[in-house]
């Protein structure tokens, strides 16, 4: 960042840090009520696709949002984390909001907040949170722009997610699997308890396929609340899905009709199926569950984009970032790196934050990688080097394991172990930098990514 209003961004934003984490988790929606109600309500200025899950949800958002865009609407999207600058959570028509109307945004709503954090400290409360203050900023946003639908990504959860005070058009719901459980339980079921929270009286219910007690619990409460369900594998299929050059080209079947030959510029099954959920759900939104016209559709599926998942971020050698941060988004990761890649040699550059299960994520990894180099985000919930090599060395074995203590002498020293053995051929060397979301953020700008 540069510039006067550059320096105002970093300002209010390490304000705003100041506040409780978005990952330490409370539950209640008390305090983001008082302040969108002293606001006027924003959240309700607009139509709402509301998307949780445990992974995909990003991709997710991005795909409802380009759809929506392609078809003429004006958009809000708001996703987290971010990758290179906080303004990326908070866009307007497909753009990061700029840094001085971020910090207008934090202007026009910090009077609101702050008299809410007085009213809550009295109460023997804490103040709003981080993500809640976000989440604030974000519903003015779209209420000023205007926008004609907003497209919101739940932080963690559902239930009482910051999010869930919008009355949503359309709920989406991933596929659910093990995460957070310190805040959403250590059962699937409990976990689908508190994702299915968004499901509300009026909306319509776009479902991945899930697990069958996760799927259970979801079902049950869009039957308490009346609402109509798709359903991937009933309603929704991917019919079929081939690898293409930089993507893969889908077939995709929902209430509306069936799309054939879809390019997708992603890579990896879950990515063709985040598709399937995003245009059911526009179908829904748009056409009450009828069919979208297909020359926009393959405009906007052509358009699509999820930085930080499977992204090639440099060639020669080929450097790859992924955000798989749970054991779940490792299996999807490894599935799609071996159908759209082939290396002679793998080398991961990998951090784990401690709130995750390391071990398993490192299993996961295990079979892509001949080497793996333990190391370190900026975070503070990131493992220590030494203690998160000590996990590896138990799952790769001791010679197959290095350390680098900063991510950029981790990202070098893959760099020239992966091309050691290649023979020169640096089309077969790769490196693999994943494990976190802020392992992939950080990569992505030491590399230049944008």
């Amino acid at each position: 960042m540069s510039g006067a209003g550059s320096d105002e961004l970093r300002e209010v934003y390490a304000g705003i840090l100041e506040r409780t984490p978005e990952h330490d988790f409370e539950y209640t929606l008390d305090r983001i009520v008082e302040v969108c109600d002293l606001l006027g309500s924003p959240q309700r200025a607009y139509r709402v696709v509301h998307v949780t899950g445990t992974n995909g949800k990003t991709s997710t958002s991005r795909m409802v949002e380009r759809l929506l865009r392609e078809h003429g609407l004006r958009t809000g999207r708001f996703t987290s984390p971010h990758l290179t600058t906080v303004t990326e959570r908070i866009a307007i028509d497909g753009e990061p909001v700029s840094d001085e109307r971020f910090v207008e945004l934090w202007q026009d709503v910090a009077p609101y907040v702050h008299l809410v954090d007085q009213r809550s400290l009295e109460r023997g409360g804490p103040r709003l949170s981080f993500f809640e203050v976000l989440t604030v900023m974000a519903f003015a946003a779209f209420a000023d722009a205007p926008v004609d639908v907003a497209v919101i990504e739940v932080g963690l959860g559902g239930r009482t997610d910051a999010t869930n005070v919008v009355e949503a058009d359309v709920a989406v719901i991933t596929p659910i699997s093990y995460d957070h459980e310190r805040w959403l339980g250590h059962e699937l079921v409990d976990i689908a308890g508190e994702k299915a929270g968004i499901v509300k009286d009026g909306s319509t219910l776009v479902l991945a396929q899930q697990r069958e007690d996760a799927e259970g619990v979801v079902l049950a409460a869009a039957a308490e609340h009346g609402v109509r369900v798709l359903r991937e594998g009933v309603e929704l299929e991917v019919v079929e899905r081939q690898v293409a050059v930089g993507g893969q080209l889908v077939v995709l079947r929902t209430q509306g009709a069936v799309y054939a030959d879809l390019f997708l510029p992603l890579h990896g099954a879950h990515q063709a199926h985040n598709a399937l959920l995003a245009l059911a759900a526009v179908e829904v939104l748009l056409r009450d569950g009828g069919a979208l016209a297909g020359p926009t559709v393959e405009a906007a599926f052509a358009g699509m984009d999820s930085p930080g998942r499977l992204e090639v971020v440099r060639r020669s050698p080929t450097v790859l970032v992924d955000a798989a941060h749970n054991p779940a988004g490792v299996e999807a990761l490894a599935l799609a790196l071996e159908e759209a890649f082939t290396f002679e040699r793998l080398v991961g550059v990998v951090g784990i934050l401690q709130d995750k299960d390391a071990e398993q994520i490192l299993s996961g990894l295990e079979p892509l990688l001949d080497e793996v180099v333990v190391t370190r985000s900026s975070s503070a919930r990131a493992y220590e080097v030494e203690d998160l090599a000590e996990i590896a060395r138990d799952v790769f074995g001791e010679d197959r394991v290095h350390v680098a203590e900063r991510l950029d002498e981790a990202v070098s020293l893959a760099v020239n172990l992966s091309e050691a053995s290649t023979e020169g051929s640096l089309t077969g060397a790769g490196v693999l930098v994943t494990g976190s979301v802020t392992m992939a953020a950080e990569a992505r700008i030491l590399l230049g990514r944008p």
